[in-house]
């Protein structure tokens, strides 16, 4: 009889916590629809700051230092067509058939971490991470994960794919203070986007998921390994011919 009790307290307690989590994630879900921001003016107008760019400002100031932004507005069509399939194959393969959330990507980014044991994949699309640079931080939480799910489905919903595309390549990091691929090229390369060259172009994705970390510039163990990367992925895709990838690959190898 003892263990009869102890059995259906445990069952309790088991169906009372799922009832407590569901309830709180309801509510956590219909907190976040009530406070998103409204995303339609960007069909037609650029952002002057993005929240990221916000977050860098306040943490030099909370370093005693003062942090100069970097970043300059290109047309979608002034940017070499290289450089945009180059982002995707780093960033979104399948940007231009999902609706702002890869799921496929989500399920291989969760067994690759499980299976390490560690965050070692990452699974935004390029809409995810473009909700988060406008209107969420870096911070690491479940929260902000679920809120830029939702902010990337109405960004999907009222922006066009191109659209989104172009948002997210003028504003994304590359450096410190340096926002978006024009600001970019202009401080590594002293140029316009529109001139860079493909291994300049190669040199400057790299950097994308480690900003703050790695330089366009140098020849790291991390850009190498990561040009290597994108230009075979480039090839794979038909992007770059078997020729440019020779051309350009053996500066990676260095």
């Amino acid at each position: 009889m003892k263990e009869k009790k102890k059995s259906r307290l445990i069952l309790k307690i088991i169906l009372y916590s799922f009832l407590a989590f569901i309830g709180i994630t309801g509510l956590l879900v219909g907190y976040i629809l009530l406070t998103l921001p409204d995303v339609k003016y960007l069909a037609t107008q650029n952002p002057d700051k993005t929240s990221i760019m916000e977050q860098r400002i306040e943490e030099a100031k909370l370093k005693g230092t003062k942090l100069k932004i970097r970043q300059r507005w290109v047309n979608f069509a002034a940017v070499p067509k290289v450089l945009k399939d180059a982002v995707r194959v780093s960033e979104d393969t399948a940007f231009y058939q999902h609706d702002g959330i890869d799921f496929h990507e989500l399920k291989e980014s969760f067994k690759k971490n499980l299976k390490e044991g560690k965050s070692v994949r990452g699974g935004s699309t390029i809409t995810q991470q473009l909700a988060k640079n406008l209107f969420l931080s870096t911070y690491k939480s479940y929260y902000r994960k679920l809120k830029e799910f939702f902010i990337a489905r109405q960004l999907e919903k009222h922006l066009s794919k191109d659209r989104i595309f172009s948002l997210y390549l003028n504003v994304i990091e590359f450096g410190n203070g340096i926002f978006g691929v024009e600001a970019a090229s202009r401080y590594y390369f002293g140029k316009s986007v529109s001139f860079l060259n493909l291994e300049e172009i190669i040199r400057l994705v790299s950097v994308i998921p480690k900003p703050l970390k790695v330089s366009p510039l140098s020849l790291s163990p991390y850009v190498k390994w990561r040009g290597r990367l994108l230009l075979k992925r480039m090839k794979i895709y038909r992007y770059i011919t078997g020729g440019q990838y020779n051309n350009t690959v053996v500066i990676f190898k260095k």
